[in-house]
Order: structure tokens, then C-alpha cells, then sequence
């Protein structure tokens, strides 16, 4: 029975008889097998809920449960452990009285590592019971995680504030703008940890954008997260040319160059994380704009099961992407999710016996066993030149990151025409409208017809946060934006979320999709080849059982996911 010792938390529960024999085997193999936490693998094979598992750790322990979510977090409290302590013990102080510490850790079950702690802090410990993902987040949240001991934003601005050298240093680069000068400013310790540390709490908040903007009298630094911008508290406006020469120094741009745009890369461990970060800059009247697109592959999951697909779609797009030929489209607005629908496709189809090409501009993730190209019309490489490339190395399955003219349209259909299957998207408000869409780029109705398969058209909208969810009753008007009279609704319940800290307040935490798809049946291919406008194909669309973008949004809600506001601004 050696090896139950060497998980206590493994070893507890099969002392407490709370697991058979066959089930502790299966923990057991696992654990050794992946090396993911016990607690993870109770809980991904249903043996045990976390609030089972945290409730009998405590048991064993004579202590209680807490939540961290929503306490309240004070300096002083949070000063009774330094950062470097908190981060290498993983452990959150949660009350003191005395010179007694009340502290939440990770591994409560390690009773070496509470005596040492005590012995760290020369305090009494009391340990009660967390969750280990609250316990990380709340070290992140209120200590920084991966930079020097308690180093916060405020605090590095507050040094960056006072430093007499870095503003004349600023000043003589203005007046001279010497590329040696500039490099210098780039690399003052303090501007490389406040762009690290700006970089690691946008990734930890899940933004999918980090916008630098220098104005006339200020210094702009926001988050995209979800679809919607925050702002951070801004720096210095003396601040603007380091960080952003900082930027382009970590993005191997040209620093002396501040009046053409550029683009750039920069990768960056965080923990055990790669992020890739695409870099944008773009000269503005007062200095250099820089956009951060995150592109974290932790964040994105590249399985169509974990796209939200309805069930009927789901099964549709399984079974279309295992077709010889054809071209399948995703549509929608910029930042809809699309990329990552067809990436999703490509990972399914992906196997040793098929050769996969895509083009795209730029490559966002790459996928082994995919060859993909980044379009670059610089030097002449556009879509339709890596396309007719293409046909001459003998794929099986070709993406196109976008059909913008008639000359890509046209060799897609050939190629799809030539025993490929083809997978692209279109920028168009709905499913139908791609096929309108593909006519009014110049392509014969009678091609798009033979060749289309299916469009699929998607939004992405905002999760209600599950931590501060609430039912509500809709008004009339609100019912009214969705066509609803209070007689459709039965027992049906509405929800919002309050604004929570885990949530920043916004009452939203991530996105799901929702989704329309256009079959290309025997009917729509006769209005196809008549040219029929889109209203009509729509129309035809509907009659035919596609469910459109708003009916879906509207499951969405029913479900309480998402809510009236965001389901009425998309779609």
C-alpha cells in the first residue's frame, strides 16, 4: 500500500472508504500516466465534486471551508505575506487576528510546508480549506505573478514617476531621436517590467487585444476582453515613446522608424504558457499607436466539440469536412470566431493520409501536419498566387483565410472542381449573404451552385458570469427588440449578471458562439442559378428548417448563457 502515500490527498480518501477498490486504481493510473492533480482527475471522472473533496480535506483537517471570489482583499491584509511568499508557498492570507494568520493554501495536506510557512512568517498559522484555482487566482490578481516581490502596476509607475533620468532621457530623444537613444530608453529595467507586467495581467483578464494609444495630454493603455474594452490606469504621457519602443525592441521592428507601419511578432513564455503576441503599429499624430493581438493557446481550444455547435450543425459540418471536394464557408464580421471554426475542421481532418495547405494572412496558430502559408502582398504572394501554388503540390484539403476577389473565387471553385475540399470565409452579415455575396464579386451563379456545399454564419456574444448570474422579468420593450409578446414566454426564465469581482464587474465572463447554417440543398441551387437576391434565399432558407442567427440567439438565452442585450446587438 506504499503508493497511497504518495498522494495524500489520494490516500485520505481511500482511507475514508470514499472511493471502491477499481476506482482508486483508475485515479491511481492517471495520476501517474498525465501527472494532473488528484483533485483535477476526481472530478473529471465524476468520482467526487470539489465541494466534496474540499469539504472532506477540512474535515480531516478541523477547519472550514471558504470562498475567495468574493472577499474582500485589504492592503494590510495582503502585507502580512510578501509576494515572494505567497507565490512559493501558493497560499492567500484570509484573516488575521493577533499574531494569528488565518491562510488558505494549495496543498493544505503537506504539514511540513504549513510549519515552514509559520516559521517564514513568524506567525501562528491556521490553515483553512480553497479552492487551489481561487488560491492561484487570487495570487495573480493581488500579487503578480512572475515579477519582483509584491511589484504592482501602481508601484512601478510610481519608480517610473520619479525617475528624473528617464524623463530628460525622453526630452533628448524627442529633440535628437537617435536610434542608439531610443534603444537605451527600451531597455530601462523599469519600462521592461511595466510592459511585462501590462502584458501578464491582459493575458491572466483573457484579453484578446492590448491597444497603446498616445494622445496630445495623456498615455492610453485598454484590454479587449470579450469583445468589449477596458481601460487600465494610464501612465505618464512621457511614458508613450519607451513602452512603445520597448514594443517594437521585443518585436524586432525598426525603432527608428516612426512614420510607415509595421508588423511584428513577439513570443513570450508566461509560467508554463506560450503566448505569441502580433504586433501592430500604425503613426498617429501624436506618436505611435500599438495593437497587441494575443494569440494564447491555453485560451483557444481547436476541438469543433468545444465550439457550442448546436447538435444538427455539429453533425452537418462532421460529416461535410470528410467529403473529396467542395468548398465550405464561414462567415461573419471581423473577430466573429471564424478562423478558429475552420482551424477546429482542419484539426479534425488532420490525420497521416491527408495533405493539408492553407493560405492566410496572417498564420495565427500553427498546427502540426498543416502546411501553411502567410500571405504577403508585399512582395506580390496574395491569395490567389499561393492558391494557383498550391494545385501543384498535391493537397487533399486546402483553406483559404479569405475570399476577397473574383481571382481567389474562381481558383478556389476550380480547385474544389478538381477532386479538393476547400474551406474559406467571407466577411458578410449572414449565411445567405455569402452567396450574394460571391455573384457580386463577378462568379457565375451556375459555379458557386456546383460547388457550394454549405455556409455556416456566426457571431460571437457574451456569457453571463456564472458567479453573479440572476433570473429577472423582462419588460415589454425588452421583449418587444426580440419580437416576443409576454404569451410566448410560458415558464421560460431571463437572466443578467449583477457584476461580480470575478467578472470585473461587467457581468459577463467569455463568449459562446451562435450559429446559422445554409444548406446548399436542390431548391437553393435552382435560386442560385436565377440570381435570387438574398431576401429570397433567406426566405427559401427559413421554409427549409435553417434555424437563423437570431433563433439560435434566442436558445442562447432560454438557456440562460447569454442575454437579451447582447443577442440583440448581433444579430
Amino acid at each position: 500500500m506504499a503508493e497511497d502515500l504518495s498522494n495524500p490527498l489520494l490516500a485520505l480518501i481511500k482511507e475514508q472508504a470514499l472511493v471502491d477498490d477499481l476506482q482508486y486504481e483508475e485515479v491511481l493510473g492517471e495520476f501517474k500516466r498525465s501527472g494532473k492533480p488528484i483533485m483535477q482527475i476526481l472530478q473529471d471522472f465524476g468520482v467526487m465534486d470539489l465541494d466534496t473533496i474540499l469539504q472532506v480535506i477540512a474535515n480531516h483537517l478541523g477547519t472550514e471551508v471558504v470562498t475567495l471570489n468574493d472577499r474582500d482583499f485589504t492592503p494590510e491584509l495582503l502585507a502580512a505575506i510578501p509576494a515572494k511568499t505567497a507565490r512559493m508557498y501558493q497560499c492567500v492570507p484570509v484573516k488575521q487576528f493577533g499574531s494569528t494568520l488565518q491562510v488558505a493554501m494549495a496543498d493544505p495536506l503537506n504539514p511540513a510546508r504549513v510549519d515552514e510557512l509559520g516559521f517564514v512568517l513568524k506567525k501562528d498559522i491556521q490553515l483553512v480549506v480553497a479552492d487551489p484555482a481561487a488560491i492561484e487566482k487570487a495570487i495573480e490578481k493581488h500579487y503578480g505573478e512572475g515579477l519582483e516581490a509584491g511589484e504592482s502596476v501602481a508601484e512601478i509607475l510610481k519608480e517610473l514617476g520619479a525617475d528624473k533620468d528617464l524623463a530628460t532621457e525622453v526630452s533628448a530623444v524627442k529633440g535628437g531621436d537617435e536610434a542608439s537613444m531610443m534603444a537605451d530608453l527600451a531597455n530601462h529595467a523599469p519600462i521592461v517590467r511595466f510592459v511585462n507586467l501590462v502584458i501578464h495581467q491582459a493575458v491572466q483578464d483573457r484579453a484578446s487585444d492590448i491597444h497603446f494609444e498616445p494622445f496630445e495630454t495623456e498615455f492610453r493603455i485598454r484590454y479587449r476582453v470579450d469583445g468589449a474594452l477596458y481601460e487600465m490606469s494610464p501612465p505618464p504621457k512621457a511614458l508613450a515613446l519607451p513602452v512603445i519602443s520597448r514594443l517594437k525592441v521585443m518585436a524586432n521592428l525598426n525603432i527608428s522608424e516612426r512614420r510607415l507601419p509595421q508588423d511584428g511578432r513577439i513570443a513570450l513564455s508566461l509560467g508554463d504558457r506560450n503566448v505569441d503576441l502580433r504586433v501592430s503599429t500604425l503613426p498617429t499624430q501624436f506618436g505611435e499607436s500599438v495593437v497587441l493581438r494575443v494569440l494564447d493557446r491555453a485560451a483557444v481550444n481547436l476541438e469543433i466539440e468545444s465550439l457550442g455547435l448546436p447538435q444538427f450543425i455539429y453533425e452537418y459540418i462532421c460529416e461535410a469536412i470528410q467529403r473529396p471536394n467542395g468548398i465550405f464557408i464561414a462567415t461573419g464580421p471581423t473577430g466573429c470566431g471564424k478562423t478558429t471554426t475552420l482551424y477546429s475542421c482542419l484539426r479534425r481532418v488532420n490525420t497521416i493520409d491527408s495533405k493539408l495547405l492553407t493560405a492566410e494572412d496572417p498564420v495565427e496558430y500553427d498546427i502540426e501536419g498543416i502546411m501553411q502559408v502567410a500571405v504577403n502582398e508585399a512582395v506580390g504572394l496574395t491569395f490567389g498566387k499561393a492558391l494557383r501554388s498550391f494545385l501543384r503540390q498535391d493537397p487533399d484539403i486546402i483553406m483559404v483565410g479569405e475570399v476577397r476577389d473574383l481571382e481567389t473565387a474562381q481558383i478556389a471553385i476550380q480547385a474544389s472542381l478538381t477532386g479538393h475540399l476547400v474551406l474559406s470565409t467571407l466577411h458578410t452579415n449572414d449565411a445567405p449573404g455569402a452567396v450574394t455575396r460571391l455573384i457580386d464579386m463577378g462568379v457565375e451563379p451556375f459555379l458557386i451552385s456546383s460547388t457550394l456545399m454549405a455556409v455556416l454564419g456566426q457571431r460571437l456574444v457574451r456569457r453571463i458570469c456564472k458567479d453573479c448570474r440572476t433570473p429577472f422579468e423582462p419588460t415589454e420593450v425588452q421583449l418587444g427588440l426580440l419580437n416576443l409578446s409576454p404569451h410566448d414566454l410560458g415558464d421560460k426564465v431571463f437572466y443578467y449578471g449583477r457584476g461580480c469581482s470575478s467578472c470585473h464587474d461587467s457581468g459577463y465572463r467569455g463568449r459562446k458562439g451562435i450559429f446559422e447554417l445554409l444548406v446548399i440543398s436542390e431548391a437553393i441551387r435552382a435560386l442560385i442559378n436565377e440570381r435570387a437576391p438574398t431576401v429570397v434565399l433567406r426566405q427559401k432558407a427559413v421554409e427549409l428548417g435553417m434555424v437563423t442567427l437570431r433563433e439560435d440567439g434566442l436558445r442562447s438565452i432560454f438557456d440562460g448563457d447569454t442575454t437579451i442585450e447582447e443577442v440583440v446587438k448581433y444579430t
